[in-house]
């Protein structure tokens, strides 16, 4: 049988009974005297009732000054685990000690306050560097759903932010990422774009539970950066060496035209022969401005520009053959309007030319969701035989080309924080260029034009 328990009294009646209690032999001494003293009976009473309330008024004033500020303190600390750091107390007088614990009390609150404030800039800031760093963020929590996406991720997958949030990472197409090591790069396609990707998975606590980051760059940008860095070098570089040598071929040549031979059979195989070294100068000369006109693509100048009234101005300048436009909603973008008509002249221009090799037709178009505008190229001609190549300067598959078309376009594309994909049709034959750029909302480039 288990034993009873008393019911222990609470502090703040235990101190003022014991306070009461430790009055008691006074009073019944008091009592005693008057009872028993040379006093009216009325004035017994009257000396009794007096000494008796007396007492019963003081044990109520002592009750109320320790219980009160108890109670303050109880409801100040109360409000600071609620989060309520703008209570402040006012009890005593700051030398004595319940005004020093209130002064203590409210230093506590104001110091949580700050922190809090602390807390929420530092967050503040983590939010916005995030949603505006070019790569793709996700956090996991210990069950493997999502609590955090930033806005490169909702553009990865093409998904929105609330669509994700506590969805698992197998719901949203990423678990084989976490599956993973630690870090890595490959070649993978996802809903808002296909590229050479670093991914970083990590581990962290919040709250005292772990938690995993996922971090997934788009790598080449880099590497095309390198590698037009690379390029530029070169470029100084041959034209150097190459203009030392055309300056006397030329000089040579005209010095030779200017000679008479000894014979005009001779004359003619001279003439042939210069012929071919002017020529061959030519060339040279015009391989040399083209690569420097790729290494000298100036920054774009960004201004407002509706995307209909662009690509219908553009599709206006084909006159080989009628080309189709396949119009989609109205949209505007932060752009350069040079640079994007060039580009979009060379996507059209090449459509075409592969389109009259089949007798085909061209279609362009536009789409836009909530990021990005997607201006896409169709045609029907025998599609592409080597894609590994597309985007090497100076390879071309056209006995007139130059074979920087597409690598200037690509790099204004970039430029423009955008990007170029060419892909063979998934029906029928043909190619289809899709050219991808920031919405005018969010767009990077400052508008400088």
């Amino acid at each position: 049988m288990l034993p009873i328990r008393k019911p222990r009294l609470s502090y703040e009646r235990k101190v003022p009974l014991l306070s009461l209690l430790s009055a008691v032999p006074a009073l019944a001494v008091a009592l005693v005297l008057v009872w028993v003293g040379d006093f009216s009976t009325r004035l017994q009473w009257t000396l009794s009732l007096v000494t008796v309330g007396g007492w019963f008024a003081f044990w109520a004033v002592l009750r109320e000054r320790l219980v009160r500020p108890l109670q303050t303190m109880s409801n100040m600390i109360a409000a600071l685990q609620e989060g309520d750091y703008t209570m402040r107390a006012r009890l005593g007088k700051p030398d004595d000690s319940l005004g020093l614990v209130a002064h203590e009390v409210n230093l506590l609150g104001q110091t949580l306050r700050e922190q809090r404030l602390e807390v929420l800039e530092a967050t503040a800031l983590l939010r916005r560097v995030m949603e505006e760093i070019d790569v793709a963020v996700f956090a996991f929590d210990g069950d493997g759903r999502v609590v955090l996406v930033n806005r490169a991720a909702e553009k990865l997958l093409d998904r929105s932010a609330e669509s994700m949030l506590g969805r698992r990472a197998s719901s949203i197409g990423v678990q084989d990422l976490l599956s993973g090591p630690g870090r890595r790069v490959a070649d993978m396609v996802f809903p808002g774009g296909a590229s050479r990707w670093e991914v970083r998975v990590s581990q962290f606590r919040q709250e005292g539970r772990p938690h995993r980051l996922l971090v997934v760059s788009d790598l080449s940008r880099v590497l095309r950066a390198e590698e037009r860095t690379a390029w530029q070098r070169l470029v100084r570089v041959l034209g150097h060496e190459i203009n030392n040598s055309l300056a006397p071929i030329r000089s040579i040549a005209e010095s030779l035209l200017s000679y008479e031979g000894p014979t005009e059979e001779w004359r003619d195989d001279v003439e042939h022969g210069l012929d071919v070294i002017g020529n061959r100068a030519e060339a040279l000369g015009r391989f040399l401005s083209s690569y420097a006109r790729l290494a000298r693509l100036p920054p774009p100048t960004f201004a407002a520009l509706e995307v209909e009234d662009w690509v219908r101005r553009v599709v206006g300048l084909e006159t080989r053959i009628d080309v189709e436009l396949a119009a989609g909603p109205s949209a505007r973008i932060r752009a350069d309007g040079d640079q994007l008509d060039q580009l979009l002249i060379n996507l059209v221009d090449n459509a075409v030319d592969a389109a009259q090799e089949t007798g085909g037709g061209v279609t362009v178009g536009w789409r836009q969701d909530r990021h990005q505008i997607e201006v896409w190229v169709e045609d029907e001609g025998p599609g592409l035989a080597d894609t590994a190549n597309l985007f090497v300067p100076f390879f071309t598959t056209k006995e007139t080309g130059s074979g920087i078309g597409l690598v200037l376009s690509r790099e204004i594309a970039e430029a423009h924080h955008g990007s170029l994909t060419l892909s063979n049709r998934e029906t029928g034959t043909g190619c289809i260029a899709r050219l991808v750029l920031p919405r005018l909302g969010d767009s990077v480039g400052p508008a400088t034009g």
